[in-house]
């Protein structure tokens, strides 16, 4: 029976694991990995992958002057009419 309930937690656990992840928490010291292996590993294998696509994506940030040029843009088409 101990195994059957471990796999309710574990299912319980892992279908919040998307909304813990995204919400920026530390979750080393979440309880139910406190006594679960199998959750820990899970866990461990995505940060790997996340930090993988990381690299493979990398967050470039936008150069000063883009803001400006799209504003620019933006007041000269509101500029032009239709019967331009």
């Amino acid at each position: 029976m101990r195994e059957n309930s471990n796999q309710l937690r574990c299912e319980a656990f892992q279908a919040q694991l998307p909304d813990l992840i995204g919400s920026g928490v530390n979750l080393a010291n979440h309880p139910h990995l406190q006594d679960c292996e199998l959750c820990r590993a899970l866990l461990s294998d995505l940060e790997t992958i996340a930090e993988a696509a990381r690299k493979l994506f990398p967050i470039v940030e936008p150069p000063d002057e883009l803001w400006e040029q799209i504003e620019s843009k933006i007041k000269g088409e509101q500029g032009t009419s239709i019967a331009d």
